[in-house]
Protein backbone atom coordinates (compact mmCIF):
# COMPACT_ATOMS: atom_id res chain seq x y z
CA UNK A 1 0.00 0.00 0.00
CA UNK A 2 2.87 2.21 1.19
CA UNK A 3 4.46 1.98 -2.62
CA UNK A 4 1.02 2.48 -3.71
CA UNK A 5 0.56 5.56 -2.33
CA UNK A 6 3.78 7.21 -3.28
CA UNK A 7 3.04 6.33 -6.60
CA UNK A 8 -0.39 8.32 -7.07
CA UNK A 9 1.89 11.16 -4.54
CA UNK A 10 4.68 11.33 -7.34
CA UNK A 11 2.14 11.46 -10.20
CA UNK A 12 -0.24 13.95 -8.32
CA UNK A 13 2.74 16.29 -7.91
CA UNK A 14 2.95 16.00 -11.92
CA UNK A 15 -0.40 16.67 -12.65
CA UNK A 16 -0.13 19.99 -10.33
CA UNK A 17 3.65 20.89 -11.86
CA UNK A 18 2.95 24.42 -13.45
CA UNK A 19 3.24 24.64 -17.17
CA UNK A 20 5.16 27.23 -18.87
CA UNK A 21 3.38 29.55 -21.21
CA UNK A 22 3.61 29.15 -24.69
CA UNK A 23 7.02 30.98 -26.08
CA UNK A 24 4.71 32.98 -28.80
CA UNK A 25 1.58 34.98 -28.88
CA UNK A 26 0.06 37.09 -30.96
CA UNK A 27 -0.83 40.82 -30.45
CA UNK A 28 -1.56 44.41 -32.76
CA UNK A 29 0.11 47.09 -32.02
CA UNK A 30 -0.94 50.59 -33.97
CA UNK A 31 -3.20 48.12 -35.73
CA UNK A 32 -0.86 46.01 -37.22
CA UNK A 33 -0.77 42.10 -36.14
CA UNK A 34 2.65 40.52 -34.65
CA UNK A 35 3.67 37.26 -33.59
CA UNK A 36 6.08 38.15 -30.40
CA UNK A 37 8.38 35.08 -28.99
CA UNK A 38 10.83 35.35 -26.07
CA UNK A 39 13.94 34.06 -25.57
CA UNK A 40 14.79 33.23 -21.53
CA UNK A 41 18.07 32.16 -21.19
CA UNK A 42 17.43 30.62 -17.74
CA UNK A 43 15.08 28.07 -19.10
CA UNK A 44 15.88 27.94 -22.79
CA UNK A 45 18.81 27.31 -24.91
CA UNK A 46 19.45 28.82 -28.17
CA UNK A 47 21.36 28.03 -31.15
CA UNK A 48 21.82 28.96 -34.49
CA UNK A 49 22.37 27.22 -37.79
CA UNK A 50 22.91 26.99 -41.09
CA UNK A 51 24.08 23.62 -42.21
CA UNK A 52 22.80 19.90 -42.64
CA UNK A 53 25.33 16.83 -41.30
CA UNK A 54 25.99 16.83 -44.60
CA UNK A 55 27.38 20.36 -45.03
CA UNK A 56 24.46 21.43 -47.06
CA UNK A 57 23.05 24.69 -46.46
CA UNK A 58 19.24 24.35 -44.09
CA UNK A 59 17.02 26.79 -46.36
CA UNK A 60 13.48 25.44 -44.21
CA UNK A 61 12.29 24.92 -41.27
CA UNK A 62 11.47 21.19 -42.31
CA UNK A 63 15.92 20.87 -42.96
CA UNK A 64 16.02 21.95 -38.93
CA UNK A 65 13.69 19.17 -37.93
CA UNK A 66 15.30 16.36 -39.44
CA UNK A 67 19.09 17.59 -38.08
CA UNK A 68 17.59 18.14 -34.67
CA UNK A 69 15.66 14.44 -34.82
CA UNK A 70 13.94 13.52 -31.90
CA UNK A 71 15.34 16.88 -30.17
CA UNK A 72 13.17 18.86 -32.28
CA UNK A 73 10.48 17.97 -30.02
CA UNK A 74 11.95 20.35 -27.38
CA UNK A 75 11.82 23.40 -30.34
CA UNK A 76 9.57 26.68 -28.34
CA UNK A 77 10.46 28.79 -32.32
CA UNK A 78 12.68 29.14 -34.60
CA UNK A 79 13.39 32.03 -36.72
CA UNK A 80 15.31 33.18 -39.80
CA UNK A 81 18.16 34.94 -38.21
CA UNK A 82 19.72 37.58 -40.30
CA UNK A 83 20.32 38.34 -43.59
CA UNK A 84 22.26 36.07 -46.58
CA UNK A 85 23.73 35.55 -50.09
CA UNK A 86 22.25 33.67 -53.05
CA UNK A 87 23.47 30.20 -51.74
CA UNK A 88 22.19 31.10 -47.62
CA UNK A 89 25.64 31.64 -46.03
CA UNK A 90 25.49 34.73 -44.13
CA UNK A 91 26.81 37.97 -45.56
CA UNK A 92 27.67 39.35 -42.13
CA UNK A 93 29.54 37.90 -38.80
CA UNK A 94 28.44 34.53 -37.81
CA UNK A 95 29.63 33.10 -34.60
CA UNK A 96 28.27 29.13 -34.08
CA UNK A 97 28.88 27.44 -30.82
CA UNK A 98 31.83 29.47 -30.55
CA UNK A 99 33.41 29.55 -34.04
CA UNK A 100 33.49 32.50 -35.57
CA UNK A 101 32.64 31.09 -39.26
CA UNK A 102 32.49 34.38 -40.78
CA UNK A 103 33.81 37.68 -39.84
CA UNK A 104 31.79 41.21 -38.97
CA UNK A 105 31.36 42.79 -42.64
CA UNK A 106 31.85 46.33 -41.93
CA UNK A 107 32.21 47.47 -45.68
CA UNK A 108 29.76 50.20 -47.28
CA UNK A 109 26.81 49.22 -49.82
CA UNK A 110 23.41 49.09 -50.60
CA UNK A 111 20.76 48.20 -49.21
CA UNK A 112 19.08 47.50 -45.46
CA UNK A 113 22.34 45.55 -44.22
CA UNK A 114 24.45 49.15 -44.77
CA UNK A 115 22.14 51.35 -43.38
CA UNK A 116 24.54 52.13 -40.34
CA UNK A 117 24.57 51.40 -37.96
CA UNK A 118 24.10 48.06 -38.42
CA UNK A 119 24.32 45.57 -35.75
CA UNK A 120 24.78 41.93 -34.24
CA UNK A 121 22.77 39.97 -31.84
CA UNK A 122 24.60 37.54 -29.54
CA UNK A 123 24.47 35.35 -26.41
CA UNK A 124 27.26 34.40 -24.43
CA UNK A 125 28.36 31.03 -23.07
CA UNK A 126 26.86 32.46 -19.54
CA UNK A 127 23.36 33.35 -21.00
CA UNK A 128 23.70 36.81 -21.51
CA UNK A 129 21.88 38.27 -24.62
CA UNK A 130 22.73 41.59 -26.60
CA UNK A 131 22.24 43.82 -29.48
CA UNK A 132 24.77 46.30 -29.95
CA UNK A 133 25.76 48.13 -32.58
CA UNK A 134 28.60 46.80 -35.00
CA UNK A 135 31.14 48.99 -34.14
CA UNK A 136 30.07 47.86 -30.18
CA UNK A 137 30.30 44.81 -30.59
CA UNK A 138 34.05 45.21 -31.90
CA UNK A 139 35.24 47.58 -29.56
CA UNK A 140 34.53 45.60 -26.95
CA UNK A 141 36.55 42.36 -28.57
CA UNK A 142 33.81 40.29 -27.48
CA UNK A 143 33.66 35.80 -27.48
CA UNK A 144 30.24 34.99 -27.85
CA UNK A 145 29.16 31.42 -28.08
CA UNK A 146 26.29 32.60 -30.62
CA UNK A 147 26.11 35.41 -32.78
CA UNK A 148 24.40 37.13 -36.17
CA UNK A 149 24.96 40.45 -37.67
CA UNK A 150 22.54 41.98 -39.66
CA UNK A 151 20.71 45.50 -39.96
CA UNK A 152 19.48 47.95 -39.28
CA UNK A 153 19.82 48.30 -36.06
CA UNK A 154 15.75 49.40 -35.08
CA UNK A 155 16.47 50.90 -31.96
CA UNK A 156 19.74 51.95 -30.61
CA UNK A 157 19.58 52.71 -26.50
CA UNK A 158 15.77 53.80 -26.38
CA UNK A 159 16.58 55.78 -29.76
CA UNK A 160 15.23 54.82 -32.68
CA UNK A 161 17.44 54.69 -35.78
CA UNK A 162 17.90 57.90 -36.65
CA UNK A 163 17.72 57.17 -40.67
CA UNK A 164 14.21 55.28 -40.08
CA UNK A 165 11.03 57.31 -41.02
CA UNK A 166 7.94 57.81 -39.21
CA UNK A 167 5.78 55.48 -40.95
CA UNK A 168 7.72 55.26 -44.61
CA UNK A 169 6.04 53.87 -48.09
CA UNK A 170 8.22 50.37 -47.86
CA UNK A 171 5.72 47.91 -46.71
CA UNK A 172 7.19 44.18 -46.00
CA UNK A 173 6.70 41.39 -43.65
CA UNK A 174 9.72 42.14 -41.68
CA UNK A 175 11.61 40.46 -38.21
CA UNK A 176 13.81 41.70 -35.24
CA UNK A 177 15.40 40.96 -32.34
CA UNK A 178 14.96 43.18 -29.36
CA UNK A 179 16.20 42.67 -26.02
CA UNK A 180 15.05 43.18 -22.40
CA UNK A 181 17.73 42.78 -19.73
CA UNK A 182 20.83 40.45 -19.25
CA UNK A 183 18.83 36.60 -20.24
CA UNK A 184 15.19 38.15 -21.94
CA UNK A 185 15.43 38.09 -25.68
CA UNK A 186 12.63 39.40 -27.27
CA UNK A 187 11.86 38.27 -31.35
CA UNK A 188 9.34 39.78 -33.31
CA UNK A 189 7.55 39.00 -36.91
CA UNK A 190 4.69 40.56 -38.29
CA UNK A 191 1.58 38.89 -39.35
CA UNK A 192 0.72 42.16 -41.47
CA UNK A 193 3.17 44.00 -44.64
CA UNK A 194 4.49 46.82 -41.93
CA UNK A 195 6.62 49.77 -42.14
CA UNK A 196 10.38 49.81 -40.54
CA UNK A 197 9.46 53.28 -38.14
CA UNK A 198 5.96 50.91 -37.14
CA UNK A 199 8.04 47.98 -36.36
CA UNK A 200 11.06 49.83 -34.51
CA UNK A 201 8.57 51.49 -32.47
CA UNK A 202 6.57 47.71 -31.92
CA UNK A 203 10.63 46.72 -30.20
CA UNK A 204 10.59 50.55 -28.14
CA UNK A 205 6.93 51.08 -27.19
CA UNK A 206 5.43 47.93 -26.87
CA UNK A 207 8.09 45.26 -25.79
CA UNK A 208 10.43 47.82 -24.01
CA UNK A 209 13.61 46.90 -25.85
CA UNK A 210 16.02 49.10 -25.15
CA UNK A 211 18.08 47.99 -28.64
CA UNK A 212 16.69 45.96 -31.31
CA UNK A 213 17.87 44.57 -34.51
CA UNK A 214 15.98 43.95 -37.96
CA UNK A 215 16.70 40.41 -39.11
CA UNK A 216 14.99 40.90 -42.96
CA UNK A 217 11.63 41.33 -44.54
CA UNK A 218 10.11 39.48 -47.34
CA UNK A 219 11.64 35.85 -46.43
CA UNK A 220 10.48 36.64 -42.69
CA UNK A 221 9.46 33.15 -41.39
CA UNK A 222 8.87 31.42 -38.03
CA UNK A 223 8.20 28.12 -36.96
CA UNK A 224 5.91 27.92 -33.45
CA UNK A 225 5.06 24.61 -32.72
CA UNK A 226 2.88 25.91 -29.91
CA UNK A 227 0.49 28.22 -32.51
CA UNK A 228 0.95 24.97 -34.81
CA UNK A 229 2.71 27.32 -37.68
CA UNK A 230 5.63 26.55 -39.54
CA UNK A 231 6.43 29.06 -42.76
CA UNK A 232 7.46 27.39 -45.62
CA UNK A 233 7.94 30.09 -48.15
CA UNK A 234 11.32 31.54 -49.72
CA UNK A 235 14.52 29.52 -48.90
CA UNK A 236 16.36 30.57 -45.75
CA UNK A 237 19.62 31.53 -44.53
CA UNK A 238 21.03 31.25 -40.92
CA UNK A 239 18.32 29.95 -38.29
CA UNK A 240 17.47 31.05 -34.72
CA UNK A 241 16.47 28.12 -32.63
CA UNK A 242 15.10 28.57 -29.10
CA UNK A 243 14.49 24.56 -27.25
CA UNK A 244 13.03 23.80 -23.55
CA UNK A 245 16.17 22.93 -21.63
CA UNK A 246 16.30 19.66 -20.64
CA UNK A 247 16.19 19.08 -16.87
Amino acid sequence: MRLVSLIAFCLALVACAPTREPACRATTFEGTRFTVCRLDTRRDTFRLMTETRQGEKLRSFSAVSDVLGKRARDVRFATNAGMFNDDGAPIGLYVENGRTLKPANTNEGPGNFHMMPNGVFSVDADGQVRVETTAEFLARGATPQWATQSGPMLVIGGKLHPAIQEDGPSRLVRNGVGVRGARLAIFAISDDPVSFGRFARLFRDELGCTDALFLDGTVSSLWAPSMNRRDAGAPLGPMAVVSEKRR
